[in-house]
């Protein structure tokens, strides 16, 4: 059954003149990284630090109490290993024979770019990025691994800012737009460790018009039914057999 789906995918892919991808939470949970809503990793995180981790990630505790924010974002956001998987490099192998045309990926590390992918639109940022938001220096990563509690400007002495999304916050518009465009666009759209009815793509899912909806994730959803091609097993496992 795999196999024929496969077939149908690649045929599609083929045929397809714009093809976009979206990478949702499955694509962190095949590099080894269970990400903050993870139960079990939720629960660990809570007992640590006395609240839950998407509470200590929001807009609030970032203003609020900043040196607890950045005791939590310093030591579980950016000080953890994670590295790109076979999902990312084969994206990058797609996009190079143009078989790919935008990436359009929900998690802040980067995992597409660092796989080799040049067109890719990270819907909560990135935390290669860093800047203060008064003069407008950016840091990089290693500056602010570097720091052991809140980080101030070297130029201004303002706290920088890691310019990814917290919770509570509203997305770019700019990203909104240009996300919702790429996808009104595609003739293909591969959704990847992720599902239809995702809180962050759902939005964004309901703007495709093409020919071809697939799905490549582990769990099966009641809104699979809406796609052309699903695919049950991680991304990682599937991608490469496509021979790009």
């Amino acid at each position: 059954m795999t196999q024929k789906l496969l077939e149908s995918l690649k045929k599609a892919l083929d045929k397809s003149n714009y093809t976009v991808a979206i990478c949702g939470s499955g694509m962190l949970k095949e590099c080894g990284y269970l990400g903050m809503k993870d139960p079990e990793l939720a629960y660990d995180l809570e007992y640590k630090y006395g609240v839950s981790p998407e509470y200590i990630f929001s807009s609030a505790y970032y203003n609020t109490r900043t040196a607890d924010f950045f005791k939590f974002y310093i030591n579980e956001v950016i000080n953890v290993n994670i590295k790109p998987s076979e999902s990312s490099y084969t994206l990058a192998a797609m996009e190079r024979v143009g078989k790919l045309q935008c990436v359009i990926s929900s998690n802040i590390y980067e995992l597409s770019q660092r796989g080799g992918c040049k067109n890719v639109i990270n819907l909560h940022g990135s935390i290669y990025k860093n800047r203060c938001p008064h003069c407008g220096k950016e840091y990089s990563l290693d500056d602010m691994r570097q720091c052991k509690k809140i980080p101030f400007c070297r130029e201004c002495g303002t706290v920088i800012r890691p310019m990814v999304s917290l919770f509570g916050e509203m997305l770019d518009n700019q990203i909104m737009t240009k996300t919702t465009e790429e996808i009104e666009k595609a003739e293909v759209l591969l959704v990847l460790g992720t599902t239809l009815s995702s809180d962050v793509y759902q939005h964004y899912i309901r703007y495709f018009t093409g020919s071809c909806l697939a799905i490549i994730h582990e769990d099966k959803h009641d809104s699979d039914k809406r796609a052309d091609i699903v695919i049950y097993d991680m991304p990682k496992n599937i991608l490469p057999q496509l021979g790009y």
